[in-house]
């Protein structure tokens, strides 16, 4: 059966692009057709200021998403990457591996890295190098698979040339993984700048739709999303990129193409208003679901203790096989002195 590993960054309340991005495929599509494996990938949240209780809730509150959106812990493996050690352990050793010149051509690096400085803050080391954690959160798990927004293509492109790297210098140890996205509403843009991703490190602003907005607040949102000039509704994401993405909206919440859907409608408003309750729709059933998870947070913990363990159980082989691989020496197990009786 196909591997699928992919994962959510505890940095800021989650938004509808990563539930239209990924998170309902997962649960719809990926974790009845493979063996998957979701994580929240907290200690990604480091690299940059963060406030260490901030972490700890928006962690939490995504594992809770995770599972509110549809994810099931009996058909798939949800937990916490800090709870298993090996994502780290495989991480320096990649980074033995990745050159300097590979982590400053990322993309994400040098668009963060930037942001760090104009706000006057240090560009923090993990910064440059957590593309290196990322490719060990994927290939620790052997994974075949990995969906991903077209912002993350380039970091499962640096886990492919690791792997690749690694295996012909060392012997074969990683699966080389390749990158798969949705059809529809892959990115989905900020309302009031759609040039710029739904992202939720932003600030909160009428551009970001989060998934626990309440309903009326979501219509307010997409009510007053920015257009293109002209009255024609027409899908052209190059020379109308607010309103294509109105558009790519709709089509993932209620189905249909974009260039269809830009058809039936005569205004600007019918098609805000459309979007608008195709939203709160999508995530209405989303939003009950984590009410009745947050009532019982020991359900979440269980989950993601068994999560965690059994995550360990796949990741410690090839990360074990990676230590000899590349040579390091294998730890001695403790051996009884002569009629010592072990205990456990």
């Amino acid at each position: 059966m196909t591997r699928v590993f992919s994962g959510v960054k505890p940095t800021g309340h989650l938004t509808l692009g990563n539930y239209l991005g990924a998170m309902r495929r997962w649960a719809a599509v990926d974790q009845h057709e493979a063996d998957a494996l979701f994580c929240v990938v907290d200690l990604h949240a480091l690299t940059v200021e963060h406030d260490p209780a901030r972490v700890r809730r928006l962690s939490r509150q995504a594992a809770t998403l995770l599972l509110a959106s549809g994810l099931d812990p009996e058909v798939c493996t949800v937990f916490v990457q800090s709870h298993v050690d090996e994502h780290a352990r495989l991480s320096y050793v990649l980074e033995c591996v990745a050159t300097d010149g590979e982590m400053r051509r990322m993309i994400q690096y040098k668009e963060k890295a930037a942001r760090e400085q104009r706000r006057g803050g240090s560009v923090r080391l993990s910064l440059l190098t957590y593309p290196v954690l990322m490719a060990a959160d994927i290939l620790a798990y052997g994974a075949d698979e990995v969906p991903v927004g077209d912002d993350q293509r380039q970091h499962v492109e640096l886990a492919r040339d690791i792997a690749v790297r690694f295996n012909q210098r060392y012997g074969h140890t990683f699966v080389v993984p390749r990158a798969t996205r949705p059809e529809v509403a892959a990115r989905v843009m900020n309302l009031q700048d759609p040039m710029s991703k739904m992202g939720k490190s932003d600030d909160v602003g009428p551009g970001i739709v989060y998934l626990l907005d309440e309903p009326d607040v979501v219509r307010k949102k997409v009510m007053r999303a920015v257009t293109d000039s002209g009255r024609e509704v027409v899908y052209d994401p190059e020379a109308r990129p607010g309103l294509a993405n109105l558009l790519e909206i709709l089509a993932a919440c209620s189905g249909g193409s974009p260039e269809e859907l830009a058809g039936a409608y005569p205004s600007y408003g019918d098609l805000k208003k459309d979007t608008a309750e195709a939203v709160v729709e999508a995530l209405r059933p989303m939003q009950e679901r984590h009410k009745e998870l947050c009532a019982d947070p020991g359900y979440v913990e269980r989950v993601l203790r068994d999560g965690a363990e059994r995550a360990r159980g796949m990741a410690r082989p090839t990360v074990d096989a990676a230590y000899s691989a590349i040579g390091l020496l294998p730890a001695v197990p403790e051996v009884a002195e002569a009629g010592a009786v072990l205990t456990v």
